[in-house]
């Protein structure tokens, strides 16, 4: 096992429009947005994704490069790099149309890394998602599995079988996040805080959900805790939620709760711990939403900010 963050799922490229109009094209997509959050964070990344040896693949390449990120073995192979037409709306939220192909390349011999990331299409979308379910199930000895399945409704006939798909990741993980959106469209039945006390029953030690400007709720077996959003001019709110995530494994690292080894420890987290915890991830999204794209906080300017908040 090494000290590294194994990411793994889409790479594509974002164009942007508002009203019909383009307004541009940005690296993307949301497990990307944590590989190279937590590379900005300092932390020794792998992302193991599939795009296209074309103009749009060679720029996503150089991108990784240029942020500290190490792009896997076999993640060249899509016969077209993916892209995402991102429509946003008056308050700066986005809706997405796909154009992507998705699986891992057979094999891709990589080390045991102490935490393995997923989610978003990679874990929705055939034939790719049973190839990422079957590395989660190689590495679950070893690794501190966390997932975010950020729902793309696009890819799945109706919610129950999206709810269905999730919960199987879910079994499998050790630290879930998911948006209160996507939690009340996959079972409008429960509450986001209903569903996460269920989720937290099938296997994972922590279950974080996010709401936006309303703050964030976490779940472990020691309690709950809730807290606000940290005040911010409001941007976009592109990438806030893998900012969430990003801040969210960073935290645990440094708690040294990360690895198959300490998972043990991360199951008996204590509630108070965890609120340090996701005032960390918060604090990372609240940076995030004030600038415009998926631009994620490096650690210093995220210690900058935290230090104005206590007063140091």
């Amino acid at each position: 096992m090494t000290d590294t963050a194994l990411v793994v799922g889409e790479a594509l490229i974002d164009i942007v429009q508002h009203e019909g109009q383009a307004l541009g094209e940005h690296v993307g997509g949301s497990p990307l947005n944590v590989a190279v959050g937590l590379a900005l964070l300092g932390r020794r990344v792998r992302f193991l994704t599939w795009i296209g040896d074309d103009r749009r693949g060679r720029r996503i390449a150089d991108y990784l490069h240029d942020s500290g990120v190490d792009l896997a073995e076999g993640s060249v192979g899509a016969t077209r790099t993916a892209t995402a037409r991102a429509e946003l709306d008056e308050k700066g939220s986005a809706t997405y149309q796909f154009d992507i192909e998705w699986q891992l390349s057979p094999n891709p011999g990589l080390t045991a890394p102490l935490v393995l990331h997923t989610g978003s299409i990679a874990t929705a979308l055939q034939p790719g998602c049973d190839a990422v379910a079957e590395l989660i199930d190689a590495n679950a000895a070893t690794s501190t599995i966390s997932f975010d399945p950020n729902i793309r409704s696009v890819f799945f006939e109706d919610a129950e079988e999206a709810l269905s798909r999730v919960e199987t990741v879910v079994t499998r993980s050790d630290v879930v996040k998911a948006s209160d959106e996507d939690m009340r469209w996959l079972d409008p039945h429960s509450s986001p805080e209903e569903l996460a006390a269920r989720w937290l029953t099938l296997g994972p030690s922590i279950v974080a959900v996010t709401f936006g400007a309303h703050g964030s709720f976490a779940i472990c077996a020691d309690g709950d805790e809730r807290i606000p959003a940290y005040p911010a001019e409001v941007v976009d709110t592109v990438g806030a939620g893998d900012a969430f995530m990003t801040g969210l494994i960073d935290a645990l690292w440094d708690l040294g709760l990360l690895g198959g080894h300490r998972r043990g420890q991360l199951r008996d987290i204590g509630s108070a711990v965890l609120r340090e915890v996701i005032k960390v991830a918060a604090l990372s999204a609240a940076l995030t939403v004030a600038r415009p794209g998926a631009a994620l906080p490096d650690r210093a300017i995220r210690d900058r900010a935290a230090n104005r908040l206590t007063g140091d």
